[in-house]
Formats: C-alpha cells, sequence, structure tokens
C-alpha cells in the first residue's frame, strides 16, 4: 500500500465512516477521470491531514494537492472551494497543484510545468543585465525586465527575495537554461479582476482608489484591476492648473463614475461631481449691485477674468474697467494674481455667469430720462471702439451711441479703424434716441452737413448785419418798403 492509500485509509478510519464491502469494490473499480496536464479544476475541499489535501471531482474521484504548496495560515478549509490544475496521474491517484516549486520540486516537473504552462514558484535572487536571477526549486532562471510587470519602467529592485509565481516560457539543455515571466499570470489576474469589477461598477457610482499617475491632462487612479482616468477639468469646480496641487502619488480619493468603455477598457471619473456645485447655492451668496473682493486669474482682449470662490467665476467686461480712461487692454490697469474690489452687474446662474464691473455705480440717464441730449443736437464725442458694422462713440453724461457705417460719410471700404483710433474726438448729430432699448444712432455724415448749413446761416447773418450798419436805420426802413412794393430783393446803390 503506499503512502497515499496509508494516509487516506488512516482518514476515513478516524472519520469514523463505514463502508461496506460492495462499496469497497466499487470504489476500487472507479477509473478516474482523464484530464489533460494543466486543466485547470475548481474543486471544494472535503478533508485535510498534514501533508495533503483532498478534492471533490465528481463521483468517486478525489484529486490531491500538497498542504506544502500554502502558507501556514492560508491552507484552505473544508467545503471551500479552489482552482488548481491537474499535474499527472500517479498509481490511480490524481495530483493537482496550485504551482510547482519550492525545494522539493524536480526538473521533471518544471519541465511538466514548462509543457502544461503550469505555474511555478521561484525567489528572485537579486537584478542581472537585462532582468532579474530567479531560483526555481534550486534552479536558476531568468526573467527579462519586460516581463516582470504589465508596465514596463518600474523599480525592479522591490521585488528582491520575494517569492512570486512565474510561467516558464523556454526550457532548454535539461533545465539549464529556463527563462521565466510574470506577465500572463498577471493579465490573467488582471483578466478576473476586470470581470469583478463590471459587476460592481456602474456609471454614476462613487468608486475609491490610489492614486498612480499624475499627468498635465489628469490624473491615473487604480481601482483594482484597471485604471480610471481623473481628467483636469473634472479634478476641482475651480480651475486646476498643476493636479499635482489637488492629489498626491500613492493618496486614496474617492471618485465618481462619469463613462465606461470595457472595449478599450477606459474609464473616465470626476473628482469635483463628489462635491456640490458652488453654482446651485450662489444666489445665496452673491446680490447684484454689491461690492465683493476676488482674484484675477485670466486676462483677454475682451476683459479679466475673476475668481469670487473656487469655482466661481466672474467677467469685468473691457468697458467696466476704469470709468477715469479708455483701456485698450486689461493689462493695462491689473495683473494676473492681483486682488481687486469688484461691483456685481448681473447673476446669470443657469449660465453659470458673473457680470463685475471696476467702476463705481452711477445712475443710468436713460431709466433717469435725464440724458441731457436732444435728437437733431450736433455733439462732440470721444471714438470708444470701432466695429465692422460702425463706430461706437462716447458721449457726455456716460453715454455711448453708435454711428453705423453709412452715416460715417466716408468712401465705401474706407479702413475706420485706422482713420479713427480709440479716443480721438469726433463730431455727431443724434439721429434717434430709443430709450427702451437704451439705444442712441449717431451720424458724422448729418454733423459735416450741418456745420456747413450753420456757416451759411452765420455768414448770412453776417453779411446782413454789416449792410444795416452802413445805410442806417432810414435806408433800411426805405429798402424794406421797396421790397415789399416791388416783390423782390431791392439794392440801394
Amino acid at each position: 500500500m503506499s503512502n497515499l492509500d496509508e494516509t487516506k485509509e488512516q482518514t476515513i478510519n478516524e472519520e469514523g465512516r463505514e463502508e461496506t464491502f460492495a462499496e469497497l469494490l466499487d470504489e476500487s473499480n472507479t477509473k478516474p477521470k482523464k484530464y489533460s496536464q494543466g486543466q485547470k479544476i475548481k474543486a471544494k475541499v472535503v478533508r485535510v491531514t498534514d501533508e495533503w489535501i483532498f478534492v471533490d471531482l465528481g463521483g468517486k474521484s478525489e484529486g490531491i494537492i500538497a498542504v506544502s504548496e500554502f502558507e501556514a495560515s492560508n491552507v484552505p478549509a473544508v467545503e471551500e472551494e479552489i482552482e488548481a490544475q491537474f499535474l499527472y496521474l500517479q498509481e490511480d491517484e490524481i495530483i493537482l497543484t496550485t504551482k510547482v516549486g519550492g525545494a522539493k520540486a524536480s526538473r521533471k516537473q518544471l519541465e511538466d510545468a514548462f509543457h502544461a504552462q503550469i505555474p511555478v514558484e521561484g525567489q528572485v535572487m537579486g537584478e542581472i543585465k537585462g532582468g532579474l536571477e530567479i531560483k526555481i526549486a534550486g534552479v536558476r532562471a531568468f526573467c527579462p525586465s519586460s516581463h516582470m510587470e504589465m508596465r514596463r519602467g518600474g523599480n525592479l529592485s522591490k521585488y528582491n527575495n520575494k517569492k512570486l509565481l512565474f510561467h516558464i516560457l523556454e526550457y532548454k539543455e535539461g533545465g539549464r537554461n529556463i527563462i521565466v515571466s510574470r506577465r500572463k499570470l498577471l493579465k490573467e489576474e488582471q483578466e478576473k479582476k476586470i470581470a469583478d469589477l463590471k459587476e460592481k461598477l456602474q456609471i454614476g457610482k462613487e468608486v475609491t482608489g490610489k492614486v498612480r499617475s499624475i499627468q498635465n491632462f489628469g490624473v491615473f487612479v487604480d481601482l483594482g484591476g484597471i485604471d480610471g482616468l481623473i481628467p483636469v477639468s473634472e479634478m476641482s469646480w475651480g480651475r486646476v492648473e498643476d493636479p499635482s496641487e489637488v492629489v498626491k502619488m500613492g493618496e486614496k480619493v474617492c471618485a465618481k463614475i462619469n463613462s465606461i468603455d470595457w472595449g478599450k477598457q477606459r474609464i473616465s471619473l470626476s473628482l469635483k461631481d463628489t462635491t456640490e456645485d458652488p453654482w446651485n447655492t450662489v444666489a445665496q451668496r452673491y446680490e447684484e449691485e454689491t461690492w465683493i473682493e476676488g482674484t484675477v486669474v485670466r486676462l483677454t482682449d475682451f476683459g479679466a477674468f475673476v475668481t469670487l470662490e473656487e469655482g466661481v467665476d466672474g467677467l469685468i467686461h473691457i468697458s467696466n474697467l476704469s470709468a477715469e480712461h479708455h483701456v485698450k487692454h486689461p493689462k493695462e490697469v491689473i495683473e494676473v494674481g492681483q486682488k481687486v474690489e469688484v461691483r456685481i452687474l448681473k447673476i446669470d446662474k443657469e449660465n453659470k455667469r458673473i457680470s463685475l464691473s471696476m467702476e463705481p455705480e452711477h445712475i443710468n440717464p436713460f431709466k433717469t430720462g435725464e440724458l441731457d441730449i436732444n435728437e437733431g443736437e450736433l455733439l462732440q464725442g470721444e471714438v470708444d471702439s470701432v466695429k465692422p458694422f460702425g463706430v461706437f462713440v462716447k458721449l457726455p453724461n456716460s453715454l455711448v451711441g453708435l454711428i453705423p457705417n453709412e452715416e460715417m460719410g466716408t468712401p465705401k471700404g474706407t479702413k475706420h479703424k485706422n482713420m479713427f483710433p480709440s479716443g480721438s474726438k469726433i463730431e455727431v448729430v443724434v439721429l434717434s434716441i430709443d430709450k427702451e432699448n437704451e439705444k442712441i444712432r449717431l451720424s458724422r455724415k448729418a454733423a459735416d452737413t450741418k456745420k456747413e448749413q450753420d456757416n451759411v446761416q452765420n455768414f448770412q447773418f453776417a453779411s446782413q448785419e454789416k449792410e444795416e450798419m452802413q445805410l442806417g436805420s432810414l435806408g433800411v426802413v426805405l429798402k424794406a418798403k421797396l421790397e415789399e412794393k416791388l416783390g423782390k430783393k431791392y439794392k440801394l446803390s
């Protein structure tokens, strides 16, 4: 009787099992199932001895696994399901393994493991050129650095003296030349984890992971088998220039899943969605026509963006930067990082916009009706800006009017921007005032015409006055009577 048979018989007697002669005969005549070398088998543990673990293979068949393959604290218990691989058949005993290795493993077992692609246990001895030296059952093996991890470029010294599982890629010269790899095992492990994650992960769910990599465009988070990406735009409700200012390497973070693409193995996460959008309550903290301090964060040709709090920015339009002089670019009056006092002009919660001003509050003459200008009046103004459709002009009382291109009195195609630079003086006639829409329509062409008419009238008045002075009062009366009688202009000689 073999040692295995003795152990099996002893275990049966110790458990007090009683079987009839017919049952024993039937059991002895039962032939074990046929398995191919390396075939994976899932089975439940039925009993455990000091040396062997017995698993149920169905019917009367049992497989055995050496206890030495497991750490003392990790030996599977009865009724626990484990996964193993068929190694070989020995005297009708089905020998299974979860790995091949240890001091007891023979070169024959290593060769069998190579052909059956059964994992082998090896100890990392240290780094050598191009990879790591591995000892498997006292035999020297080599693992290329590209086969130690799923991703290249890691620090391999962290594996020194550790016991790990490998696949044998090459077995040559009777075991004197062995090349091993971890990549296949890691990939299989990752596929299992991904299959498990597919059951757990859903869009909108919050997950916790460890920061694995920080890039300019975002942060990669290890979710336990697959990475999720937090784009820089999803890191905060505020503006983020450097992701490393928000999270640190190795830090555990909680994020919400925005999208999942299992085909490309891409998961998009959001850190900011785990907190409330500050715009939801912005109306509770800010009121129009009140002053508040903010920080200038960005300058553009049309104005300056100011952060009022994290996630809430407002815009100072270039026309609201200074009441004292015309501003061509915001950098003339403010700079990025500067603290400024701003007045809230308008809050648009729906579009997440706040209009700001650095100018002091002034009374709107359109609303009060105190415009102090009339239609047909000739005024002198200052060019504010030139647009493709016309020229905006600053008028007295902080009013602004528009001269359409057709009212400029210039040849078609004239480049008004060169001819009328911002700040230059210009005479205009008020064509119309639209109080309801707060618009004033002006004309430079009409101003030139009005000036000519005024000059003619002034000349005629001056000539008449001179003639009257020459004739005297009696002559003027006589001249008027003659003109009345003759019905035409009469000139006294």
